[in-house]
């Protein structure tokens, strides 16, 4: 089993890089109608510089198989309490940030024919994380088994003194 995961991460590694997408993840920032938002976080690399950026933003939103595999691709659909569309994006990754005015918001995140809806309340400051799960396709999906889930997670920092 562990042969076959590693040969599965090579090739996704091979595969990404052949299509010119990099591994490291770059994470593009745009702004809509004053609204700046940003995703990424394919490779450890591109979750340090979201992680690093993240006071920029109020809202963050994470994809994740219900076992714990990442999504990169979900769509994303934000609106405010008045139901205008604030954001319409294809996550480059399995995390999204943005920086809205506070306020009501509907999330609406679509992966694989499945919407996953929620409504949320933004503040000014401080991050609010939702996490957005769907369950895996045994047809198409390998699972992470419970202890590779814990090996692609990252190291706690350490606190300063």
């Amino acid at each position: 089993m562990r042969r076959y995961s590693r040969f599965l991460q090579v090739w996704t590694v091979r595969a990404l890089l052949s299509m010119g997408i990099a591994v490291a993840g770059q994470a593009a920032e745009v702004a809509k109608d004053g609204v700046n938002y940003t995703s990424g976080g394919i490779g450890i690399d591109s979750q340090e510089q979201l992680n690093a950026r993240a006071r920029e933003f109020n809202l963050k939103l994470t994809f994740r198989r219900k076992e714990g595999n990442c999504i990169g691709d979900a769509d994303v659909i934000l609106t405010d309490g008045k139901g205008r569309k604030v954001v319409e994006h294809t996550a480059d990754g399995p995390f999204f940030m943005a920086r809205l005015p506070a306020g009501q918001y509907n999330v609406a995140a679509t992966y694989g024919g499945k919407t996953v809806t929620r409504k949320i309340s933004v503040g000014g400051s401080g991050l609010r994380t939702e996490y957005f799960r769907w369950p895996s396709n045994p047809a198409t999906d390998v699972p992470l088994s419970r202890e590779r889930v814990q090996e692609t997670r990252p190291a706690p920092r350490p606190q300063r003194g």
